[in-house]
């Protein structure tokens, strides 16, 4: 399948994506947040708030052409997904408060992603048409966002045997969507390559690890426990970067090339931050001393 293929069958593949999400996800995810709402609050502050600041500080900072400024920003945008959920589990972070972030921010998305988008563009591209997302297009990341994980949950809720047995496929084919899109950016893109990385590597670097410390420091500073903090580390730093380059690929949406670089370099850096990240915190907890345990001599 050649790249303009890819392309022209995102939004489908990107809901399929979605689907995936949904087969994981229950009613009670969107519960348990009431039940424990400091965490979930703080995370989605930082998530709604806080990271898409950080982000257009980064921009200014490293002076970024306009549409890889744009990019930037739809990556802040941007929900977190499977893969954050699976970083948590690997690394001791509460992984069903990942669920409901993951669930809340997916619904969220179609409010926050337009506001987002439309203010970038109109700074970074003000005499630009046809950039941002109209009420037209919000529509259409609705039906490609929103429809799709609530047709899983439902599955899963009426017919549980049947999402199970599709959870896994669903799931590998999320990994080849990833892959695929990437792939497709990279390869268009191929001429202009090394301008792109000099231009745009160093900000992706600095704001997946910025995403991941502001994640877990300010709950911690909240008063969030470790495991929870952990969890919101992933959910801000780890986003869904299928979803962050089919809006701004697809014809229908942003149709624009090189707004999509940021997330697919995004997309690669991501995983080699959030080991280290994992490992800088699991050995953070390792260190912790135990509640009611004495304090070893020498070190009190």
């Amino acid at each position: 399948m050649g790249s303009a293929s890819i392309i022209a069958s995102l939004p489908f593949a990107l809901a399929v994506v979605m689907l995936g999400l949904g087969l994981g996800l229950t009613v009670d995810d969107f519960r348990r947040v009431g039940r424990h709402p400091k965490a979930a609050v703080v995370a989605l502050l930082c998530q709604l708030v806080l990271l898409p600041l950080i982000c257009f500080g980064l921009v200014l900072a490293f002076r970024l052409p306009p549409e890889l400024a744009v990019g930037m920003l739809l990556i802040a945008a941007s929900p977190g997904g499977p893969t954050a959920n699976l970083f948590s589990h690997l690394f001791g972070g509460d992984v069903a408060l990942n669920v409901s972030l993951t669930a809340i921010n997916s619904g969220l998305v179609v409010v926050t992603l337009p506001i987002v988008v439309n203010l970038s563009a109109g700074y970074f591209l003000p005499g630009s048409t046809g950039i941002g997302l109209q009420f037209g297009k919000v529509v259409q990341v609705f039906v490609i966002v929103v429809v799709p994980v609530v047709a899983g949950m439902l599955l899963r809720a009426r017919a549980p045997r049947m999402a199970q047995w599709l959870n896994r496929p669903v799931r590998a084919l999320s990994v080849v969507v990833l892959v695929a899109v990437i792939s497709a950016v990279l390869y268009g893109e191929r001429a202009n390559l090394a301008g792109y990385f000099v231009s745009v590597g160093l900000a992706v670097v600095v704001f997946n690890i910025v995403s991941l410390l502001v994640g877990y420091a300010v709950p911690r500073l909240a008063g969030v426990d470790h495991r929870a903090a952990v969890a919101a580390g992933f959910e801000i730093g780890i986003h869904n970067t299928a979803f962050t380059i089919t809006v701004a690929l697809s014809p229908a949406l942003m149709n624009n090339a090189e707004m999509a670089i940021p997330g697919a370099v995004y997309g690669i850096v991501m995983f080699f931050t959030a080991v280290a990240f994992g490992w800088l915190v699991a050995r953070r907890r390792a260190e912790e001393p135990v509640p009611g345990e004495p304090t070893p001599v020498g070190l009190g």
